[in-house]
């Protein structure tokens, strides 16, 4: 394992030595409850919300308006059951054809319980187009969520025009931050989100911990009940070490991520050159307006298990599709590439390579070497291919 290279950032990022370091004094003193009055309790408490002002700022947010939740999914099912219930008048709910399972997820909920869902297309490189999101808002839509990168292809959105067409028709707009967030700078200030989904182990910090964005004075109805921590949003006692380190791990994103996404650009740019000249090799999602760490392919005459798996033996370790769903959805298609207007087969043949700032030149430069390798063995074992 200490010689595999790591090619699934999009899956999740390794924690950080400076966030680890950051929670480890919280995992080993004496620790108190962040509701508690005693000293050790107030410790917990100003340690929390240190991690809050942090994470505000990576998006220009005030730390009223950021809540922690258990992780990105949370985030995206508060936001979404929490809007409707905190609209209970209106019926209609809008997403995108291309939204993480924890949307989809959501909206699915709502529409066994009645309410009516409809799914926005997207354009060849899985782009949501503002005039038909425009033309899906009504009366009595309820909310509106587009993501603001995708996690399969790196499709990255018009959200600050999205936004506004939600603001302009009084609708709710919830985006997925999750990949975005560390590569993209995000300022609410400008992009006027209703609420923002975060994940802290997509940002090189700790895995169990997320945040939700939610503008000041936006309504939103909690999904959990207890003792009403984060502004009674959502209850439970505070993961403080967790929080700790999401602040930490926020921080660090904020500082560096132009060198990252520079980094991370240069990697992306060597590995869609290596790959592309190889025949039956398609690059998936716009070329440039695109995660600066994405690169997702469809392989002609090779299954995806295959390849991830040969790879894996070759001491490389890659995505097939989204790592939140291709463990536990069997063997099905991406919603995300039949969207885009893939086949069936194309979609069983893709695979997603996420670079990171901490992969290197060489790296990028074996792996090319390791996948063409693995390319020409599996399509000479695949009945279904002949070139």
């Amino acid at each position: 394992m200490q010689n595999l290279v790591y090619l699934d950032n999009a899956a999740t990022t390794p924690l950080d030595e400076s966030v680890l370091e950051a929670m480890l004094p919280l995992m080993r003193e004496p620790r108190g409850n962040p509701s508690s009055l005693h000293a050790l309790g107030a410790a917990a408490r100003e340690a929390v919300e240190e991690a809050r002002a942090s994470v505000a700022r990576l998006i220009e947010a005030s730390p009223r308006e950021i809540l922690f939740t258990a992780g990105g999914t949370e985030s995206d099912n508060l936001a979404v059951l929490g809007l409707a219930a905190a609209n209970p008048e209106k019926r209609h709910v809008v997403i995108s054809a291309i939204e993480h399972p924890a949307v989809r997820g959501a909206a699915e909920h709502l529409e066994a319980t009645g309410y009516e869902v409809t799914r926005l297309g997207v354009t060849a490189d899985g782009v949501v187009n503002p005039a038909e999101l425009a033309e899906a808002l009504r009366p009595d839509t309820a909310l509106a969520a587009v993501m603001w990168a995708n996690n399969e292809v790196g499709a990255i959105q018009l959200v600050e025009e999205l936004a506004g067409i939600c603001r302009e028709a009084g609708v709710t707009f919830h985006v997925d931050a999750v990949q975005g967030a560390g590569r993209i700078p995000i300022d609410v200030s400008r992009s006027l989100v209703s609420t923002l989904a975060l994940s802290a182990h997509k940002l090189y910090g700790p895995q169990g911990i997320g945040a939700l964005y939610v503008r000041e004075g936006v309504k939103l109805a909690p999904t959990l009940f207890g003792g009403g921590q984060e502004q009674g949003l959502r209850s439970g006692t505070e993961n403080v070490p967790g929080i700790v380190g999401f602040g930490e791990a926020a921080r660090l994103a904020r500082e560096e991520l132009r060198e990252r996404v520079r980094h991370e650009e240069t990697l992306r740019e060597a590995l869609i050159s290596g790959v592309t000249h190889i025949p039956g090799v398609r690059l998936n999602g716009h070329h440039e307006n695109r995660l600066s760490n994405n690169v997702h392919l469809s392989v002609e005459g090779v299954e995806a298990e295959g390849l991830v798996l040969f790879l894996d033996a070759l001491g490389y370790a890659v995505g097939s599709g989204s790592a939140c769903a291709s463990s536990t959805s069997g063997h099905k298609a991406s919603p995300v590439l039949l969207a885009m207007g893939r086949t069936e087969r194309e979609a069983f043949s893709a695979v997603r390579i996420t670079v990171g700032k901490d992969n290197t030149k060489d790296e990028v430069e074996n792996f090319l070497e390791a996948f063409s390798t693995a390319v020409v063995r599996l399509r000479e074992l695949s009945p279904l291919y002949t070139s």
